[in-house]
């Protein structure tokens, strides 16, 4: 459901940005149309290339599969060797659109249902901007188009590939277009701001047999049935109620025939949380349950747990920063909203580990317009006015990053 959050007046965009605002919708639009799933982002990338070539930004390509790394320089050599990095996801999601839209999906069971649509626009005209005004900053900003955030995860093999080098990036920014938030609003958060994600997959064995004769059995669904129970009591047990934890199963199958007492169960999870520490800890604590359900039945198991993504945490100074030029774009405190956390995960996580930054909220709903489905649902779509209000935005973190003549804690 969409937060009830006092709506500012209107945007603070600069004319030269306003006046991108057209072709932000196109772009935006057009890779809308043009939607590729996670590492095949191909089009995608050769998109981004071509337009960056045009105005003559120098960019690597190919980066972990289909990255592009690009980096515009201003026309003044900068007073330090501080770069700032701006990210954006390109990816799409393996879903039917169902949106009776002239810029729908023409990738049948794909489509942007997130808004990577837009984060790559937005990207691209903050890209656009620098380059064609190098004259009114000084610095050197290096923009990243990250594959596959929605899976497997594009970020950590592109630190692996050395984005984050050559030259070192000193500070990071990203936005996640959020419909959970009204136009008008941007999400600022210090600390964690989305949550860490760890997966599990596990199969119960019994010993199956006939269902009037279930002396003879170790029933695998009972067996699963009272694992995904008391799964739950780790959360409301075993961690403490400051702290937020969801252990979900959202899988479980089990059986074959209703006269026939199952062998097997298997089920499949997702465990969330925003404390670090947190790591490790719950994958042995459900490792545990599951081990003492089965062998006081008699029952084998075979668990597989792995973490997809940590959580995100920003850095005091660069949310700082963020958050001074959110307030200037939105004309009013009430405008950012500090409380914005979400149990969603993101692997933008990856690169706040390696470097300072902050990720935000840029909100987008609209339900006056009907733009206000939830992300990842097949009628997802955004308010297109919001997409120059991203790039002013990170315009004026670059502006505020580079006029800094001190930043002792990224030093």
């Amino acid at each position: 459901m969409t937060q009830t959050i006092p709506k500012p007046v209107h945007f603070k965009v600069r004319p030269a940005i306003a006046q991108l605002q057209p072709e932000l919708v196109k772009w935006r639009r057009y890779l809308h149309q043009h939607p590729e799933l996670g590492f095949r982002e191909v089009g995608t990338a050769r998109f981004i290339s071509e337009k960056l070539s045009s105005w003559g930004i120098k960019h690597q390509t190919g980066i972990a599969h289909t990255g592009i790394v690009a980096l515009v320089e201003s026309e003044t050599a900068p007073d330090n060797d501080r770069v700032l990095a701006i990210r954006a996801d390109m990816d799409a999601l393996p879903l039917q659109e169902e949106n009776e839209v002239p810029y729908r999906s023409q990738h049948d069971g794909i489509m942007h249902a997130c808004g990577h649509d837009g984060h790559t626009a937005i990207a691209l005209g903050i890209a656009r901007y620098l380059a064609e005004n190098r004259d009114k900053w000084r610095g050197r900003v290096k923009i990243i188009f990250q594959p596959a955030e929605e899976g497997p995860g594009g970020a950590k093999p592109m630190i692996e590939e050395g984005v984050l080098s050559n030259p070192p990036v000193s500070a990071i920014i990203g936005l996640h277009l959020w419909n959970n938030l009204p136009v008008g609003t941007v999400g600022v958060r210090e600390g964690a701001l989305m949550a860490a994600v760890e997966c599990f997959d596990c199969t119960i064995f019994g010993k199956g047999g006939h269902g009037a004769m279930p002396e003879q059995t170790i029933d695998a669904v009972v067996v699963g049935a009272q694992v995904v129970n008391a799964l739950q009591t780790i959360v409301s047990r075993n961690v403490s109620p400051l702290d937020s934890v969801v252990v979900t199963v959202g899988e479980f199958h089990g059986g074959t025939a209703r006269n026939i007492i199952a062998d097997t169960a298997t089920m499949r999870g997702t465990v969330r949380y925003f404390n670090p520490q947190m790591e490790g800890f719950l994958g042995r604590r459900i490792e545990q349950v599951i081990a003492g359900v089965c062998q006081s039945h008699g029952a084998r198991y075979k668990l597989d747990y792995w973490q997809l993504y940590p959580p995100v945490i920003n850095h005091p100074q660069i949310t700082h920063l963020v958050r001074e030029a959110a307030e200037a774009v939105v004309e009013t405190p009430l405008g950012v909203v500090p409380e914005c956390q979400t149990m969603g995960g993101e692997d933008m996580s990856f690169f706040l580990q390696k470097v300072p930054g902050c990720y935000f909220f840029l909100g987008a709903a609209n339900p006056k317009k009907g733009l206000n489905y939830p992300h990842h649902h097949p009628r997802f779509d955004f308010d297109e006015t919001v997409l120059s209000v991203g790039v002013e935005i990170f315009a004026r973190c670059v502006e505020k990053f580079f006029g800094q003549t001190s930043l002792p804690e990224l030093a």
